[in-house]
């Protein structure tokens, strides 16, 4: 969340940019330099003197605030009890995931049988967890890095293996653009990280061709899920059969 460090920080970054020295600032506000100095410093002030900061940069407070918010490092990943407050609800849920594809709200209530009053709820909920922004006319910003993933033994990951994995498996991947690849084999331990490494491209190609397209009609787009995976693993019927 925004600190008022972070306030002040963005605010002296803006008097460089605008050439304003302390003195300067100070002449503005009418109070001497060493005051600001210390004013600055202690990040100590009341919303009036931020004010007449905002006046002198000639910045409007809302844009300041948004600079600050816009400045915060995107999470890769939730807290538990983020994550918790997501599965708590299974509507909540789909609108998260929703969201992570950066659809509009229009696009929600569109496709699934929520009302706006209660997608716009649901926005406010993902607001207050910390995934997104909400913005005036109900577009937001998603808070979440692009290397964003959900915790692998977390709340979300366990809703998904219960009540979602063997559904996903159940299709037989034989449909235009669909596939599913098995491959085992013993490599190198220190081969193994390239491997991952080149899967999360494949993802991160995957996510940023979606926003590409997000231009195209509905007509031209097909929703399609992406499952990435590599662990050390033998089948446990097999384990079973170990001499």
């Amino acid at each position: 969340m925004s600190t008022t460090a972070d306030l002040v920080a963005l605010m002296k970054k803006e008097l460089k940019t605008a050439r304003m020295t302390y003195a300067d600032l100070a002449l503005a506000l009418g109070m001497a330099e060493s005051s600001v100095k210390r004013m600055l410093a202690k990040g100590d002030m009341p919303l009036s003197r931020i004010d007449a900061i905002c006046r002198a940069l000639k910045l409007d407070f809302a844009e300041l605030a948004r600079k600050v918010a816009d400045s915060q490092p995107l999470l890769a990943q939730l807290t538990e009890a983020q994550e918790k407050a997501v599965v708590a609800d299974k509507k909540l849920l789909l609108v998260a995931i929703c969201v992570l594809s950066q659809w509009t709200l229009e696009q929600v209530t569109g496709s699934y049988r929520l009302s706006q009053a209660e997608c716009i709820g649901y926005l406010a909920q993902l607001d207050r967890i910390g995934i997104i922004e909400l913005k005036p006319l109900n577009r937001y910003r998603l808070k979440l890095a692009k290397t964003f993933r959900w915790r692998p033994h977390g709340p979300v990951m366990d809703y998904f293996r219960d009540n979602a994995l063997l559904d996903y498996f159940s299709g037989g991947f034989d449909g235009s653009g669909e596939g599913l690849l098995l491959v085992h084999g013993s490599i190198s331990r220190g081969l193994a990280p390239s491997f991952m490494e080149r899967m999360q491209r494949v993802a991160q190609d995957f996510a940023q061709q979606h926003q590409a397209d997000q231009k195209l009609g509905d007509k031209d787009r097909e929703g399609y899920t992406l499952l990435l995976a590599m662990r050390s693993w033998e089948f446990g019927a097999f384990v079973a059969l170990r001499r």
